[in-house]
């Protein structure tokens, strides 16, 4: 949407992956973008890279920082960081409030490094990199908003003060209600389109 890139989208569901799908991206995660050029067929399947090949292509939000020459550096670092260290630690901590363990504290202080180091960032400015957003709020904000939801008791004290009302604000913009939009999915989609095939046939 902020790229202003046309794709046609096809909501799925992990439990059931279009075949399609699984020969483009034999991985079978998503996301999944396929991208035709003049007959050449190019597969981006990282979230990040997909984020990069739109704004790449258009940015007209600026979300790369374009006026500072090291912002990009930046944001990839920190990027690389939530991927490495605190999405592991995340999903301990969501695993462990889940099945009911016991040490949901110990798994909430091995997230703390990451999070605290982004409170104290928005401490200083609205956004991550300061008072536009750019790319990082982007590629964070799942993650951020995953950790907000695990113990909400825990997440409205002081302590994350600052990243409680950047999630908030981004929470409640009318671009997270679109990029939240509930699209039909494609298998059935695709089920109707063959009934109708059928049901033509008959006629």
């Amino acid at each position: 949407m902020l790229a202003q890139q046309s794709v046609h989208i096809r909501a799925i569901t992990m439990k059931g992956k279009p075949e399609e799908m699984l020969i483009a991206s034999p991985k079978g995660t998503v996301p999944v973008l396929v991208i035709d050029n003049n007959g050449m067929t190019q597969v981006v399947d990282e979230s990040l890279d997909v984020m990069l090949w739109a704004l790449n292509r258009n940015d007209p939000e600026n979300l790369l920082y374009e006026h500072e020459p090291e912002a990009l550096i930046e944001m990839l670092k920190i990027i690389e960081k939530n991927d490495t260290e605190f999405k592991p630690n995340l999903e301990k901590y969501k695993r462990e409030k889940r099945f009911h363990g016991d040490d949901l504290e110990g798994c909430r202080l091995e997230c703390e490094p990451f999070v605290q180091a982004l409170e104290q960032r928005l401490s200083r400015h609205e956004f991550l990199m300061g008072e536009i957003p750019s790319l990082l709020d982007y590629a964070l904000l799942p993650f951020i908003r995953q950790f907000s939801r695990v113990d909400k008791p825990i997440f409205s004290q002081e302590q994350y003060k600052h990243l409680r009302h950047w999630l908030s604000k981004h929470l409640q913009s009318r671009l997270f209600l679109r990029a939240m939009f509930k699209y039909p999915l494609w298998l059935d989609l695709v089920a109707k389109h063959e009934e109708e095939c059928i049901l033509g046939k008959n006629l």
